[in-house]
Order: structure tokens, then sequence, then C-alpha cells
């Protein structure tokens, strides 16, 4: 797997132009064996201690902010669900 780092990022972001204009990165598309490890650790725990997120991610292969979003839109879509019953 290449790892590609952009050159400039702020906040999750891509600028690109000198105007400021905010360039998204590309939504991350995670493998099978990812989500499989991902959903298998939200049903033990829904949050992640920073040396468990750490942990993680070395082991998938992704970055901790990549963790601590799918995480956090787990479990917003987690709740959402147990809202609606």
């Amino acid at each position: 797997q290449e790892h590609e780092k952009p050159l400039a990022v702020a906040n999750g972001e891509l600028r690109l132009n000198g105007k400021g204009k905010k360039l998204r990165k590309p939504r991350t598309i995670y493998s099978s064996l990812q989500l499989q490890a991902l959903n298998q650790r939200f049903q033990q725990t829904q949050y992640l201690a920073l040396p468990e997120r750490a942990e993680l991610a070395a082991q998938l292969g992704l970055t901790q902010t990549q963790v601590k979003i799918w995480f956090q839109n787990k479990r917003s879509k987690y709740k959402k669900i147990m809202k609606q019953g």
C-alpha cells in the first residue's frame, strides 16, 4: 500500500491554490479487513484511549486521525439508530 502525504494540510484539508481555497482530501476507502477490525473493536468499546487508538491505527495501516474519525462517525450513526428504536 502506498501512503501519499499531501504537501500542505490544514485541519484535514488540502490547500492547493494561493487564494486559500480549500480542496478536500478524497474520502478514505477502508478495506474489508480494516472495517472488520474497526467494527469488532467498536463492539468491545465505543471509545478508544490514545494508546489504544495508536495501536489500532498501526495494526491496520491507518492514521490515528482516520481511526478517530471512524469511531466518531460510527458513534453518531449508532446513536441515530438507537434513537429510531
